[in-house]
């Protein structure tokens, strides 16, 4: 399946827990000033890619813990993204995905697509960067104002619940 990219990053430490496979999509409606991926804005920008490629590297790396959808704005190409999030659960690695909007947003909007991709992602980090927000002392975030949401617990609960990072306790 296609899938407009800015870029891959194939062993990131930065972008969650672990080692992880960053993909990077093109094209992001928030262009949120200060953002640290400006280039990823225009949906005109960046390459075509594949979903199987991407899927044949993390297959290839036995040292992943898991893949980040990043952007961009991944929830721009949730049928591409979701493919990328349902293998990566089948090759056992968790899923992180960034996102512009926020978890209400993305509720309120009530698009299959999308809330499609949010089930099948582990923790979602939500909300636009904020330069008035920004923080060097944040974990896996840009802004005081993001979230970092354990998404299963919050299907469960019907509310945001928080993950915790037992690393930073």
């Amino acid at each position: 399946m296609r899938i407009s990219l800015s870029g891959i990053a194939g062993d990131s430490i930065v972008d969650g827990p672990g080692i992880r496979l960053t993909v990077f999509t093109q094209g992001c409606p928030h262009h949120c000033p200060g953002c640290h991926n400006p280039h990823t804005h225009d949906p005109e920008g960046g390459f075509w890619g594949n979903t199987e490629d991407i899927v044949a590297a993390m297959a290839e790396n036995p040292l992943l813990d898991g893949i980040t959808l990043s952007g961009g704005e991944p929830f721009l190409q949730p049928v591409a993204c979701l493919a990328l999030a349902k293998e990566a659960h089948r090759l056992g690695l968790n899923v992180w995905t960034y996102t512009g909007y926020t978890w209400e947003e993305l509720f309120a909007e009530n698009n299959a697509e999308r809330l499609a991709l949010l089930w099948e992602t582990d923790v979602l980090i939500d909300g636009p960067f904020l330069l008035a927000e920004r923080s060097l002392d944040l974990h896996f975030k840009g802004s005081r104002n993001q979230r970092t949401i354990d998404v299963q617990k919050s299907m469960e609960k019907r509310e945001v619940v928080l993950w915790e990072d037992a690393s930073v306790q």
